[in-house]
């Protein structure tokens, strides 16, 4: 036998077993779920130049967990992910207040958002009745581990949920996208959609938590449709690349973490970023 089919064989035989485990089958569904909703979310905010936002909900999703710990603490309630939905809708509707109703300018709204959510966090978890499922690394990178039979139920009703909306959607989406005066004409409600595509992305931010955390969730808002401007011509087209990407990179990032012994997260990310490098080189040849 040679080489090649020794290690071949020897792969094989590591998926196999990877397949067997119950926590990986649950990562699997849940990189499935991330690879499809981060991408068509991505694909409207990364038009609208609402890149950021990601990354803001995910720092305040960190504060939502740790304060589903402390209910847990207080009355017995384990459920940290739905108290994380809780707290990351309310903050996104702030954000969204705060830019429509204030003076904040450009991307104020969203740092305070970040840094809020983040110092609650760090707040919570000091106290000395929270107890983490895991170490704070987890959150913050991501940990597949950490997902339980009903944390997946919420992660799966999530993303339905996600892109469910979007498909009923996507005409006033990608009106408002595009061409939100004219919208606005056309008596499209912008300020509804704007504040619904806000709190979808809350959604995906805390279904994708246990994946990817807290620090690089944004990356599936951003990355794959980075790669997908540079291979498509129509948006539609480009929301079907982005969600492939997304797909090989949510995946592929799994199993090489499991096969190699890496972090999840920073994995699925270094995947998407390498193909979104090959898909520049790819349009400029």
């Amino acid at each position: 036998m040679t080489g090649a089919a020794v290690v071949f064989g020897s792969v094989v035989d590591d998926l196999t077993r990877m397949l067997s485990l119950t926590f990986m089958q649950y990562a699997l569904v849940a990189a499935v779920c991330a690879g499809v909703a981060g991408p068509l979310l991505g694909s409207y905010l990364v038009h609208r130049g609402m890149a950021l936002v990601g990354d803001a909900l995910g720092h305040v999703t960190f504060g939502g967990v740790a304060l589903g710990f402390l209910v847990a603490a207080l009355v017995g309630w384990e459920q940290p992910l739905l108290v994380a939905l809780v707290f990351a809708v309310l903050a996104a509707l702030g954000m969204q207040h705060l830019s429509v109703h204030t003076d904040a300018y450009g991307d104020v709204p969203v740092a305070i958002l970040l840094t809020g959510g983040f110092a609650v966090g760090v707040l919570v978890i000091n106290f000395d009745s929270v107890r983490l499922a895991g170490s704070i690394e987890d959150y913050l990178f991501g940990n597949v581990v950490l997902l339980s039979t009903t944390d997946l139920y919420v992660v799966v009703a999530l993303t339905v949920a996600v892109v469910g909306t979007v498909a009923v959607t996507h005409k006033q989406l990608l009106y408002i996208t595009f061409d939100r005066e004219a919208a606005g004409v056309s008596r499209v409600k912008v300020g509804f959609y704007d504040t619904l595509l806000v709190v979808l992305a809350a959604g995906f931010v805390v279904a994708s938590i246990y994946v990817l955390g807290v620090i690089l969730v944004a990356a599936m808002l951003v990355v794959p449709v980075a790669a997908a401007m540079q291979t498509a011509t129509r948006f539609r087209q480009s929301m079907v690349h982005a969600v492939v990407v997304g797909e090989f990179s949510a995946v592929g990032g799994v199993v090489a973490a499991y096969l190699l012994d890496l972090v999840v997260g920073p994995t699925i990310v270094l995947i998407a970023i390498s193909v979104y490098a090959g898909s520049v080189l790819y349009s400029y040849a």
